[in-house]
């Protein structure tokens, strides 16, 4: 199914305006921002993101900083892995790239924490090569468009590529534009409980539309458990009262963040076993 096209043609009228899309963003600030934006809205990403590129404007200043700092910049972004993880890429970059953000992808593949959507979506959208990038969005669009299926199935990499794979343009700029183009229907018009199908540039070639939108019946991919009530949010609390302080975080005070001792305790564990907190003389701190 030939979508690009038309695809294209509505992003280019339509595309919000994001830092990313700007013309001289450069490829760091492109990764820092695929990494913040995995798992956290658009709106709360952009002041984070200026504020972060503002303070590292390369791989090489926030190389320099410590990695806690990372972690207290990222604030309430959630994941706060994630700071962890592009503290050691930007590590690795000075290390292995001379402080230049790799176009290869299987150079960006070896970074810390960088899977195939981000190494993909660095080399397609910062230095333009012709890549497939396959994100939830994507996904969704390209399960009933060309699937007629009302949501995809669980993820498969090597499916999910190949079908992105075959609704890209051979011409290596128009390609950028279509993954660029697809994602973005898929956040702003086929989306996942609304679809605005009256508006989709693609109403008329649309499987699932042209089915009647029967419902989706194949495997699902598992739901994420709540957050409130969970070891997440406990890890939370205990982050927010780390960041917020200079000295370390005494056992005692940390006792005070949660009633339940043994999800406490266990929240805790994992912020050490994960490396986002460090028992010090005191109490706890943030790494670094």
């Amino acid at each position: 199914m030939q979508i690009a096209p038309a695809v294209n043609a509505w992003f280019r009228a339509h595309q919000r305006d994001l830092p990313w899309r700007r013309d001289g963003f450069g490829a760091w600030g492109i990764l820092v921002s695929e990494v913040m934006l995995q798992q956290t809205p658009v709106v709360r990403v952009i002041p984070r993101l200026a504020e972060w590129l503002d303070r590292w404007p390369d791989p090489a200043a926030l190389a320099a900083s410590p990695p806690g700092d990372a972690v207290r910049a990222w604030d309430r972004l959630g994941y706060p892995r994630r700071a962890l993880r592009l503290h050691a890429a930007a590590v690795a970059i000075v290390e292995r790239h001379g402080g230049v953000v790799p176009r290869d992808v299987s150079a960006l593949l070896a970074l810390p924490g960088i899977g195939d959507y981000t190494a993909r979506a660095v080399a397609a959208f910062a230095y333009g090569d012709r890549h497939p990038v396959v994100d939830t969005n994507v996904r969704r669009v390209l399960a009933r468009a060309v699937d007629g299926q009302g949501e995809p199935g669980p993820p498969s990499t090597r499916r999910d590529l190949a079908a992105m794979e075959q609704v890209l343009p051979e011409d290596v700029a128009e390609a950028r534009v279509t993954n660029a183009a697809v994602m973005e229907l898929g956040a702003v018009i086929c989306t996942a409980r609304a679809p605005r199908c009256e508006e989709c540039p693609i109403r008329d070639d649309c499987r699932w539309r042209a089915s009647g939108y029967p419902p989706y019946e194949g495997a699902r991919t598992p739901v994420q458990a709540r957050f409130e009530g969970s070891d997440r949010q406990v890890r939370g609390l205990i982050m927010a009262e780390l960041r917020a302080s200079d000295i370390p975080v005494t056992t005692a005070e940390i006792a005070t963040l949660w009633p339940e001792a043994a999800q406490r305790d266990r929240a805790l564990a994992s912020l050490l076993a994960d490396g986002l907190v460090i028992a010090v003389d005191g109490g706890f701190e943030l790494p670094g």
